[in-house]
């Protein structure tokens, strides 16, 4: 079996001399060659202190040169790296880390600050290394103590089921998971990624999320990494972002629709055209028209916009470009048809199912759903992760058996069209049962996100009189919105009551500002609005 470590290695001896990385910040630039021997020599030192194959190592590095180069020297030690978004809360980070029980922390002195004000949580810990200065209170700066040697490192080989990293999922419905990664799984999404999205040498890669970067440099592609927060998307600088892309020659990007709805309206309010860009990939949320013409604006006439669809625990599995969408599906997105995904990727496979919240013990005990009928998407194929990190209830409730291979539940509904076209709906935890039937958040939400006023929506269940559940949409104005809450409340009532799908709906609120995920920054937390606005409610009676 391939340790995914290799690859780097294989793309170092093909094409060592060429630029393999750049640090947008600082400007550090390092070809193929360099981030191998750092590599090699990183992996070399770990051993040499103690880290042993198969020891969990959490990393705690900020996106950087030394974050991919300590990446792949664990991928060649076999010891699974660990990779928790710092910026999911204080209480979600430490409930993940005592999960996962890891035996190494490499981390920024910040990291290592944490690990000795929260011993207990940070137990299983034997080993540290810090990465960064920090005046020798947590050690030596593993960036010049472990740049050594200059031998190339044996990397380790792997069995079956020998794990290559613990990645976790946003949390956007539930208590964030850890899905385990083997190094198959990794060469698989490789794989779908390079000849899928036809990424390779020669291309530069500016990706928003730092993980990617990873597939980059295996794939022989240049990794730019961009100078932003990556745990704050939204946030990102417009004038930071387009000047690297067009300092390096950046040929294809993936982000969260919030990075690209900031660039692209910056670009287009200066009439700018990135002429390097060919390739955008937008994931993590729903990707609308609006944003899909935006974007095209940005971008050369030849260049191509992808919208994959996935989730942590299997990626890529489904795609559709923004043409396809522009041409063929916005407009019955436009009307409550759900959010077009696209088709599945070759070799995998996609079925939606009736909905159900307990656990499905094997596929014969499910209902497949007719074309056009909402229900459960179920997703099988070589990219698929099979558990969930020291969490059987978990993944008991995700997989379900087939033989010798198994389904993943996404745990989002959704349809297939007769033309095997896949719509998303909204997270199966999100649809809001009354006694009239049950409502589904993307297709209601965008009956209201029609109004020029609304940023976005939100469906949301409430409980009414007698304890019964009762929906509510909640509206966020967008940005220099003069329009008053009353008249805006006012509008998007009969929005709502002029359609079938909404016309049930009784409550309307406006929220201020959503609280979203903070890995792509827009997946809408609709548990926590939903406790807000019964508060609300609650109020006003």
């Amino acid at each position: 079996m391939l340790n995914i470590g290799r690859t780097l290695q294989e793309v170092a001896q093909k094409y060592g001399e060429q630029r393999g990385l750049v640090e947008a910040a600082t400007g550090r630039e390092m070809s193929f060659a360099e981030l191998n021997r750092l590599s090699d020599s990183y992996a070399h030192y770990l051993r040499d202190s103690g880290v042993k194959s198969g020891d969990r190592v959490m990393l705690m590095v900020k996106p950087s040169a030394d974050f991919i180069c300590l990446t792949f020297a664990l991928f060649k030690l076999g010891a699974p790296v660990i990779l928790i978004d710092p910026g999911m809360g204080y209480k979600n980070l430490l409930r993940c880390i005592a999960r996962v029980t890891p035996a190494v922390l490499i981390g920024i002195p910040k990291a290592l600050l944490v690990s000795r004000l929260f011993r207990r949580t940070f137990s299983t810990i034997r080993l540290s290394f810090c990465c960064g200065s920090a005046c020798g209170i947590f050690g030596p700066d593993i960036r010049r103590a472990g740049v050594k040697s200059m031998h190339a490192y044996p990397a380790h080989q792997p069995k079956k089921d020998d794990l290559a990293a613990i990645i976790f999922t946003t949390g956007s419905t539930g208590a964030p998971k850890g899905v385990r990664y083997e190094h198959d799984l990794f060469a698989a999404q490789r794989e779908h990624v390079g000849k899928y999205y036809g990424i390779g040498v020669g291309d530069v890669d500016q990706p928003g999320f730092p993980l990617f970067a990873l597939f980059s440099t295996s794939l022989g592609a240049c990794a730019v990494i961009p100078d932003m927060d990556p745990t704050k998307p939204a946030q990102v600088d417009p004038q930071k972002y387009i000047a690297s892309i067009e300092k390096y020659g950046v040929t294809y990007s993936f982000g969260s629709p919030a990075i690209w709805n900031v660039v692209s309206h910056y670009c287009v309010q200066k009439k700018i055209v990135l002429p390097s860009l060919k390739k955008v990939l937008m994931a993590g949320a729903p990707v609308s028209g609006e944003l899909l013409q935006r974007v095209e604006k940005m971008l050369p006439k030849d260049a191509e916009i992808f919208t994959p669809y996935g989730a942590t625990e299997s990626l890529p599995i489904v795609s559709i470009t923004g043409r396809e969408i522009l041409s063929s599906t916005w407009e019955r997105s436009r009307r409550g048809a759900g959010a077009c995904v696209g088709r599945a990727l070759p070799g995998m496979e996609v079925r939606v199912i009736t909905i159900s919240d307990d656990p499905i013990a094997c596929i014969e005990d499910v209902q497949v759903c007719a074309a056009g009928e909402i229900g459960e998407i179920i997703v099988r194929g070589n990219v698929v992760t099979r558990a969930y990190d020291n969490n059987a209830h978990e993944t008991r409730l995700a997989k379900i058996e087939d033989g010798a291979t198994f389904w993943h539940r996404m745990g989002d509904t959704g349809y297939l069209d007769v033309d095997g076209l896949l719509w998303f709906c909204g997270r199966r935890a999100h649809r809001v049962v009354t006694e009239a039937g049950t409502l589904f958040t993307i297709p209601c939400e965008a009956i209201v996100n029609e109004h020029d006023d609304v940023y976005r929506s939100a469906l949301v269940a409430v409980k009414g009189i007698g304890g019964v559940t009762e929906p509510a949409l909640i509206v966020e104005k967008k940005k220099g919105a003069t329009i008053s809450d009353g008249d805006l409340l006012e509008d998007v009532r009969a929005l709502a009551a002029a359609d079938p799908l909404t016309a049930e709906i009784e409550h309307f609120l406006v929220h201020r500002s959503f609280p979203v995920d903070i890995r792509h920054n827009a997946k809408i937390f609709r548990e926590k609005l939903s406790v807000w606005a019964s508060q609300e409610l609650s109020r006003a009676k």
